[in-house]
């Protein structure tokens, strides 16, 4: 399956206006395990972020989340996409774009289906897809601090 995503980037010109800096399809799209195709429309490496320039932060390097920063990014989960039991350090905003999916978190099962609007703060998790259409979620990921229960961090792990 490929993803397909345009991505319309705004910015100013040198007089201040308004305008349109990248009005295109993504090409940045990577197969991330076996049923899994996700892409990044854009990244922060602060926060506040910075409005400024003209650089396409969409190729930075980044993990599942940027320390500082933000991660905006677009993931297609495939029929049968292969388990990926993780945790991350951020709070992630995912609205569920198309399709269906189960989510597992420590044995609780979760079904998120389009239009539904999930907040995930750091707890374990992976994503399942046992139906026969990809799903495609929308994340917004922004760095937060480990989750600590009595004293114990919980990692970012997977």
């Amino acid at each position: 399956m490929t993803l397909q995503v345009r991505r319309v980037i705004t910015g100013h010109d040198a007089n201040g206006k308004a305008v349109v800096e990248i009005d295109e399809i993504a090409t940045n799209v990577k197969n991330n395990r076996p049923g899994a195709h996700s892409l990044v429309v854009w990244t922060t490496d602060s926060s506040p972020a910075n409005n400024d320039g003209h650089d396409d932060t969409s190729n930075r390097a980044t993990g599942t989340t940027l320390k500082g920063g933000s991660v905006f990014r677009i993931v297609s989960f495939g029929p049968g996409v292969s388990p990926r039991n993780h945790r991350t350090d951020s709070i992630d905003y995912a609205v569920v774009m198309s399709g269906e999916i189960e989510m597992d978190m420590d044995g609780t099962m979760v079904k998120l289906k389009q239009g539904d609007v999930l907040v995930q703060r750091g707890t374990i998790h992976n994503w399942i897809n046992r139906g026969t259409e990809p799903c495609v979620i929308a994340f917004s990921l922004i760095d937060a601090k480990p989750v600590e229960i009595n004293g114990k961090h919980l990692d970012a792990h997977g």
